[in-house]
């Protein structure tokens, strides 16, 4: 089985091709196990780290269909489309979002029905493509509205995906991701990217700026459970699917003084007191816009599943990124 991931030198993508290779296979379309035999990471720079021979790195702008029309051929099984601009920066440069969150999404479409196999297709949206006047709790079938850029481009997607798994062209399925929470690294241009910056810069021994109010309440899964559910999602029985394509995956619920509190919990009063508030009004437009509470009833009936609690998020990452808390 051949497995292309977009996005693959991405955090998240790196992140799904070490769990792959693991795992060593994937359930086929009739829940079969089948042997990952090529991975294919394609993104704007190399993917680095891997020395495993069914992993090749290619990079390549997603947008230029001579790219994906040399990387998805008929050996091409599965598809993880991950690749994206981030909220803050499509929101900033509007013809750069559309163009790799939008008509990078319909050259792939395209370029799959060209093919005529068929192949799985996991796609990852967001909580950006609800917003307005919306429920307390968002349903799995709660009407788009998007208040961004970025959310009108996944939202945009999602449709298409949809149609495209109508008509036979693809086996799509929409995993709409929660914030993930906590990222290592540095931060980068997503509007959420305080989530993970007021836990990872304080267990680092760093002082971190919060650009929302303490009572911003946002939907996290931590990187942890984000890859178990890509992998979750994508071997989902089709016929458990049907025609609704798209879902809400399961994450918690936590406001900005819960985060602190439980980083308190974790790490101690000193650590949590290196978080200063300091609202930056851009952000928390785009942020407040987001829904703070899913209904995530039918992911979880199909087996999909998020942590129990925001300190077990930051006990994960300390785990996982092997933490020593300052």
């Amino acid at each position: 089985m051949k497995v292309l991931i977009t996005g693959g030198a991405g955090f998240l993508g790196q992140r799904l091709a070490r769990e792959l290779l693991a795992r060593g296979e994937v359930k086929g379309p009739l829940g079969e196990p089948q042997p990952i035999t090529e991975l294919v990471l394609l993104d704007v720079v190399p993917a680095t780290g891997f020395e495993d021979s069914r992993v090749r790195s290619e990079v390549g702008d997603i947008a230029e269909r001579s790219v994906l029309e040399g990387l998805i051929d008929d050996e091409t099984s599965v598809i993880f489309h991950l690749a994206a601009i981030v909220s803050g920066q499509a929101e900033a440069d509007f013809d750069l979002g559309m163009r790799i969150n939008l008509d990078a999404s319909r050259v792939l479409l395209e370029t799959c029905r060209l093919r005529g196999h068929r192949p799985r297709v996991v796609f990852t949206s967001s909580v950006a493509v609800y917003g307005g006047e919306m429920p307390d709790v968002v349903q799995n079938d709660t009407a788009l509205n998007p208040q961004s850029s970025y959310g009108a481009q996944k939202a945009i997607a999602e449709l298409l995906l949809n149609d495209y798994t109508r008509r036979g062209f693809v086996d799509g399925r929409v995993l709409r991701l929660p914030t993930i929470s906590v990222r290592p690294g540095k931060p980068n241009a997503a509007a959420s990217s305080f989530a993970s910056g007021i836990i990872r810069e304080p267990l680092n021994g760093e002082a971190a700026i919060c650009p929302v109010p303490r009572n911003t309440r946002v939907w996290l899964l931590s990187p942890r459970k984000a890859i178990a559910c890509l992998i979750a999602g994508l071997e989902l029985d089709a016929a458990a699917l049907g025609m609704q394509r798209a879902l809400n995956l399961p994450g918690i619920s936590v406001s900005v003084d819960e985060m602190v509190e439980a980083l308190r919990e974790v790490a101690g009063e000193k650590v949590a007191k290196r978080i200063e508030i300091k609202v930056d009004p851009r952000i928390e437009k785009i942020v407040s816009s987001w829904p703070g509470r899913w209904d995530t009833t039918r992911a979880e009936q199909l087996g999909l599943m998020a942590e129990h609690s925001f300190a077990d998020v930051i006990r994960s990452y300390i785990e996982d990124e092997h933490i020593e808390v300052r």
